[in-house]
């Protein structure tokens, strides 16, 4: 409904604070049933004191009037205790000045009325520490009568319950459809909470407002925000009006028909007013028209052509898509003409021009006004390529190639053994390109059916061949091998 900060008031000029609109917002100030107090301005002539009735304001849209018996300076906002049934209640004050005396001539009050209670002071730090410590105990307060009434078996629906400001005083607020005996839920309430109950019902549109919430239009309630009185509301409103008698859309969050279709009633009667009824049937010589729907601000009536039946037991076609449109002057003369007796040949349908636009001026570029475009499509997952033959995918073969002067990359293929021969597959093509012919390897320290492992970041480097040596030196035994004599090793590394 509004930010609780907008209680307070600024101290220099007295603008509600909060959301810092100043009192401009939407609700008033983000507080609920504001009255702009348009004679603010307005300087008192010499000799006149200020009106003495102040509107305070308590919690949901309940307002009451205190007289300020003590001439205290007050301003809209301050927070003030004012006389209660016991004791005293702590508010808010809502109005002040000359306007509080327009505001009494609404509700038929008199200046000297008995309901005008008296205002006493304005709020202490104790009563501010007091006021929020009951006020913090209202929800699980609820609750907890919510519990008693349905051990009870009563059939009422507590909606909310309110504290007075110095907590001698809970009030009950209630819907039921039927007459309830709540005697003993009283008892049981005044031993749970040790305070003085009082239990108060409500219409189904009273605890809509004192809840609040959002409307199917997007916007805060009526009856939460500025709706005071509460006018019956029938379904005739919505025939008026041509909407569909469906109770899901027609009934707003109180199970109740909508306030808002009292709104433009008044406008859609006086448009039906020259407009015929339409239970009324046009008689033509082809047959008989049968109303179907009516523009009631283009002023065009919608009828369709029912054939006239042949024979005795022939049934009557009826084809809903054939609507023609009709003007309400041209509906009237056939009346008129079928009052006399005659049957028009002709309807007189009019020809409705299409008002669409091929340029249009505005184009979703970006797909922004698509319902869809959150939705996310899972992407189909690409099929691994296989060979066309059926067989086994045919596997990757490292490429030797020549040493250069540049360091080759860190990452290379391993070798992988080749596969088994398929007998029910023919010869499988050999590729055209010439490789150059790869190192033997060693039978005896190989492994065939194990790939050499490499370590990271070696180099593919060819084979060196051995050197050769006199078969009279006696490096060549290596049973004999010395230190002294053997030949130092020599790379070619050109090679």
């Amino acid at each position: 409904m509004g930010c609780s900060t907008c209680s307070t008031t600024d101290s220099t000029n007295g603008t509600p604070a909060g959301c810092k609109s100043n009192g401009t917002c939407g609700t008033g100030g983000c507080n609920k049933l504001n009255v702009y107090n348009w004679l603010s301005d307005m300087v008192l002539p010499e000799g006149h004191k200020p009106y003495d009735v102040l509107e305070v304001r308590f919690k949901g849209s309940r307002k009451e009037f205190f007289r300020n018996v003590n001439n205290l300076v007050l301003k809209v906002g301050d927070i003030v205790a004012v006389e209660g049934n016991p004791g005293h209640d702590i508010g808010e004050v809502s109005m002040i000045g000359e306007l509080v005396r327009f505001q009494l001539r609404k509700r038929n009050l008199a200046d000297d009325s008995i309901e005008i209670k008296s205002l006493y002071r304005e709020a202490k730090q104790a009563d501010h520490d007091k006021w929020k410590e009951v006020k913090g105990l209202e929800f699980n307060t609820m609750h907890r009568s919510r519990t008693i009434a349905l051990q009870l078996g009563l059939k009422m629906k507590l909606s909310d319950v309110e504290y007075q400001g110095d907590g001698k005083k809970a009030t009950f607020y209630y819907t039921a459809d039927e007459r309830v005996d709540f005697r003993e839920l009283i008892k049981r309430l005044a031993d749970e909470f040790k305070v003085r109950i009082e239990m108060r019902q409500i219409g189904m549109r009273q605890e809509a407002a004192r809840l609040g919430g959002i409307g199917s239009c997007g916007r805060e309630l009526c009856c939460s925000t500025w709706l005071t009185d509460f006018k019956i509301v029938s379904t005739s409103a919505a025939r008026y009006q041509n909407l569909s008698l469906n109770p899901l859309k027609l009934a707003g969050q109180c199970g109740k028909l909508k306030c808002c279709l009292n709104y433009e009633l008044d406008t859609y009667m006086d448009a039906l007013r020259d407009i015929p009824e339409s239970n009324i049937r046009l008689s033509l010589s082809k047959g008989t028209m049968v109303h179907r729907k009516t523009d009631i601000f283009k002023r065009i009536m919608w009828y369709n052509l029912i054939p006239e039946a042949k024979e005795e037991n022939e049934r009557t076609p009826f084809v809903p898509e054939n609507w023609v449109p009709l003007s309400v002057e041209r509906v009237k003369e056939i009346i008129d003409l079928n009052k006399r007796g005659q049957k028009p040949d002709d309807a007189g349908v009019l020809e409705i021009e299409d008002t669409t636009e091929e340029d249009m001026h505005y184009k979703d570029v970006v797909g922004q006004d698509s319902l869809t475009r959150m939705d996310r499509k899972k992407k189909k997952k690409k099929k691994k390529p296989s060979d066309r033959t059926g067989g086994e995918k045919t596997p990757a073969v490292a490429v030797a190639k020549p040493a250069s002067n540049n360091p080759p990359p860190a990452k290379q293929l391993a070798p992988q053994p080749k596969p088994a021969p398929n007998p029910n597959q023919g010869p499988r093509p050999q590729p055209q390109r010439q490789m150059p012919d790869a190192p033997k390897a060693n039978p005896l320290t190989t492994n065939p059916a194990r790939p050499e492992r490499k370590l990271p970041g070696a180099t593919d480097m060819p084979p060196q061949p051995a050197p050769t040596a006199p078969a009279n030196n006696p490096a060549n035994n290596p049973a004999t091998p010395t230190k002294s004599n053997r030949p130092p090793r020599k790379f070619d590394r050109g090679s």
